[in-house]
Order: C-alpha cells, then structure tokens, then sequence
C-alpha cells in the first residue's frame, strides 16, 4: 500500500477549481478539511500508486503541521493490519508551523500567516504568537524539526517500514544544520539538504508555473514531473529494475492524466 501525508503540496491543493479543501466545493461541504477527492486521484502519490499497482490512501491535508503529518501517520501505521506492506511517502511541510489540541480529539493547526482561523478562544493566543515568528524562531525550528524528523525516521527504520521523504518548500538549510550535525538519512530522505529538490523550487527550475501568480501550488503536469522523482525512490527501496528507459517505459502513464473513476482516500 502506499500512504502519503502532507500538506497541501500532497494533497493537490487548487488542482480541481482552485479548491484547497473538500469543503470549498459545494458537493463535498461535509469532508471538511479533508483533500479534494477529485484532486488526490491527479496527485504525484495517486499516479505512484496506479503505476506501481499498489492501493493508496491519502492523510495529507492542507495547511498541515508537521507535528499533525506525524501524528496521524503514526495513528495509521497502529491500525494497520500488515504493516510492513506500507510504504509511506511524506513531503514534509513549513517548519514554522504548529498544531494545537483543542479538544481530545480535535486539533487546530497554525501558520504564521496570521491569516488562520481558529477558534475564538485561541484568537488572542494566535495573534500573540504570529508575532513571535521571527527569522531568529525559524531558525530554531529548522533545527528542531531536522532532529525531531530523523527520529520518526528512525521509528520506521526500526519497525522495517519503508518509506520515502521530501521536503515541499523549506529545506535544511546549512545555517541552521551545519554539516557535521546533518544526519545519514539511509536514502530514504530526497536531498534534504538542497532546496533545488524540494517539491516546490524543482518544479520551479523546471520552468513549471503555478496554478495562478499568486499561488504556491502547481496543476497536474507538475505532480506529473515530480512523480518521477518520488518514483525513483520507491524503485530504489523496493529493488525494481532500474534500466535508462525503465521509468519511460514500464510507467507510460506518468504522461497521461489519471483518470477521475474512483475514490481511495475516504
């Protein structure tokens, strides 16, 4: 099977009528915060999938906090039933963001955005820490965040899950992880330490626009061209046959549009 969490990178995000959430579009007002449900099936984690032959199951949500990707991956890998026929793939959200237990079971995620709607008895919390949001903060939180992710890393190791990560838009920069603090990521971390590889600048180097001027998010084409980069990955874990052609030939539909014929996330 393969998972994917994330943010919004993950979870197509403004692929389908530039809805981010289920609940934007009228026709899914009860999904909430969950995925586009048309959207997921044209993401890079829905076309590995159909080009491996595996089921799929998406757990990304947009404006996702790591602390959340973390947590409801780890709720996932407890239900499962056959867990080392997992393989997870994350692209790992901002590091600045943060998720707030509002009840037992309902959470609240944050951005530094100061655009977050929460609810109003966290309104002054949230004003208060948008503020604290500084360069020097985020700094202190790429660090946090290096170290907190090679220990779920670790996790998994130890349990024999496989799994695949990347970041989506901020990296490990050498400012805040020096060299001789970066970590032997076993090759399950896609350059985490280069920006040219994350999910957003690679798109961007490629020449790939987003799906408006005022947007982070990229159309189906750029889900298309980063597949090939997860993919690659995948193959390398799972011992496939890696040839020259072998992506081009064995995975035609890398350059074909899914088709919209199923659900699989819900």
């Amino acid at each position: 099977m393969i998972y994917v969490n994330g943010d919004s990178h993950s979870a197509g995000a403004e692929i389908v009528n530039d809805f981010v959430f289920a609940q934007d579009d009228p026709c899914f007002l009860t999904y909430g915060r969950k995925a586009h449900p048309e959207a997921v099936l044209q993401t890079y984690g829905y076309i590995i999938a159909q080009a491996v032959g595996q089921s799929f199951f998406c757990d990304a949500e947009s404006g996702s906090s790591n602390d959340r990707i973390i947590r409801t991956t780890k709720d996932f890998i407890k239900n499962a039933r056959k867990k080392r026929n997992i393989h997870i793939i994350i692209g790992w959200s901002t590091w600045e963001r943060e998720e707030w237990k509002l009840t037992d079971t309902e959470y609240v995620q944050v951005t530094s955005s100061g655009t977050d709607s929460v609810p109003e008895s966290m309104e002054e919390e949230y004003k208060e820490w948008v503020l604290k949001q500084t360069l020097k903060e985020l700094y202190r939180k790429t660090a946090l965040w290096h170290d907190k992710i090679y220990d779920f890393h670790m996790e998994l190791r130890d349990m024999k899950i496989k799994h695949t990560f990347f970041n989506t838009y901020m990296y490990f920069d050498e400012m805040c992880v020096p060299k001789e603090k970066q970590k032997d990521w076993h090759h399950q971390f896609i350059n985490p330490y280069d920006q040219d590889y994350t999910f957003f600048y690679y798109l961007k180097n490629k020449g790939f626009e987003t799906v408006n001027k005022n947007s982070f998010h990229y159309g189906i084409n750029g889900h298309q061209e980063y597949t090939k980069v997860v993919l690659e990955n995948f193959l390398a874990q799972n011992k496939y046959n890696k040839s020259p052609n072998y992506l081009r030939t064995n995975f035609p539909m890398l350059d074909e549009k899914p088709k919209v014929d199923k659900i699989l996330n819900f």
